[in-house]
């Protein structure tokens, strides 16, 4: 028996003999084989197996190959279906491979050739997560961040040449944009990445309280300060400290923030000796502190130190590019929380999507499509599932910009990094790799002889 492989595969056949048989050649080969007598017993069950490749007669009773083909389909990640057929319908095998069948053996099984077939057909799903993988990849940005509008690729650049600096960043942003996103990827960014990331909201902060709250305090500063307690500043030493809307902070109290800032020093509520801390400080507001410094509600010298590096976060609205991409992220992201029977998002409620200018931006596109999800009566979303606000909503469509190809393989890429995987898979031998690959072995020195001139 060859060694186990990763993959899994599940035969329909309601001939026990054969059934027997190629569950015994699979697993002899190292496959994990699930061994069905009809495509209701696979269904009743798919969700539990989950396999890589079905394997199935077209002749059934009940539900035949046809119909099976069908049902695969409909899942979120269709496995590979290899049909095996009569002589007599082969017309029917081939109106299924134009349905989306992947391949078809006809019988009496040269079992030589069906193991070809499935290795083939694991190879070429393997090397298409492979690129879904690559596109996940090369649309998601530091820290999480999804996008690949122009404005957020300039985000991007910005934010990796800004983690490797040392000093306090102002991030600018409409509520709900992801200006802790930012800050997250700032963080990760940089040297400090290792040390602890703590983001408070200044909004949340009783004002009596929050001296307290960023720097500390010593026993018996204020009635009920029973012992001392280290503040935000000191347990984010070392790291990153995220003051989320800090222009709630009150003015004495920027003051303050001001000197840790311009020293690394600071002194704890009613103690009595200064206290050395390292903290990289990252504000973040939605609202414009020039015109709160001219109204004398925000310190100009704290804004000054601050402004030295400043990111802009673009609202949802001017990187409408990026709308359909965030969509699908959050409903992967909620299938995972909350499995259901829910794959897509219609065009209809697509195009109410591009219309609606989310002022809320980022959180609320994700808060109306987690009440779609849960609300939604098929399989996929439409404009019945949204929220009024956003169907009802009549403004013009944004037309989404062209993403830059730039960042995607190209198809010789792909070719030669499958051509790789499969030499891999076989050890080098390179007439298994040609049959593997559905080439002759000429084609094969070729695409060999391409690759080695990328090299040079």
């Amino acid at each position: 028996m060859k060694n186990a492989s990763p993959y899994r595969i599940a035969v329909v056949e309601d001939d026990p003999a054969l059934l027997e048989l190629l569950q015994e050649e699979l697993t002899s080969h190292g496959y994990q084989v699930a061994a069905c007598d009809s495509a209701e017993a696979l269904l009743a069950q798919l969700e539990d197996l989950t396999p890589d490749l079905v394997i199935s007669d077209i002749r059934l009773p009940g539900i035949d190959g046809m119909a099976l083909l069908q049902r695969l389909r409909q899942q979120p990640k269709p496995p590979a279906l290899l049909l095996i057929t009569a002589f007599g319908t082969v017309r029917q095998a081939v109106a299924a491979l134009k349905q989306g069948a992947d391949d078809f053996l006809t019988k009496p099984l040269d079992l030589e050739h069906l193991l070809l077939s499935v290795e083939r057909l694991l190879a070429h799903k393997a090397l298409q997560q492979e690129v879904q993988q690559y596109r996940q990849s090369s649309q998601q940005g530091p820290g999480g961040m999804i996008g690949q509008s122009r404005a957020m690729r300039r985000l991007y650049q910005q934010t990796e040449r800004i983690a490797k600096a040392q000093g306090a960043v102002l991030i600018l942003g409409e509520s709900g944009s992801g200006k802790e996103l930012v800050a997250q990827a700032l963080h990760q960014q940089s040297e400090r990445a290792a040390k602890p990331f703590i983001a408070v909201n200044c909004a949340g902060i009783p004002a009596e309280l929050m001296e307290s709250e960023f720097f500390g305090h010593a026993a018996g500063a204020y009635t009920g300060a029973r012992g001392s307690r280290a503040g935000l500043f000191k347990q984010a030493d070392g790291g990153t400290l995220l003051l989320d809307e800090i222009a709630e902070m009150p003015l004495l109290l920027q003051a303050k923030l001001l000197r840790v800032l311009q020293e690394g020093r600071m002194r704890p509520v009613g103690g009595d000796d200064e206290v050395a801390v390292d903290v990289r400080i990252i504000a973040a507001t939605h609202q414009n502190l020039e015109q709160l410094v001219e109204a004398s509600q925000f310190r100009a010298d704290l804004f000054f130190r601050l402004e030295t590096f400043t990111l802009n976060i673009p609202p949802l609205r001017e990187r409408a590019d990026d709308l359909e991409l965030l969509a699908q992220h959050f409903l992967a992201q909620l299938k995972q929380k909350q499995p259901a029977n829910v794959h897509s998002i219609s065009s209809d409620a697509l195009d109410c999507l591009y219309r609606y200018p989310f002022p809320g931006n980022v959180r609320e596109l994700q808060n109306a499509l987690e009440r779609a999800y849960t609300f939604a009566a098929s399989h996929e979303i439409t404009p019945d599932d949204l929220p009024e606000r956003i169907v009802s909503y009549q403004g013009k469509s944004a037309v989404p910009q062209q993403a830059s190809d730039t960042s995607w393989p190209s198809l010789q890429q792909v070719q030669h990094n499958y051509m790789r995987q499969v030499l891999q898979y076989t050890n080098g031998n390179k007439q298994q790799t040609a049959e593997i690959l559905g080439i002759t072995r000429r084609t094969l020195y070729r695409w060999l002889e391409e690759q080695q001139a990328e090299q040079q």
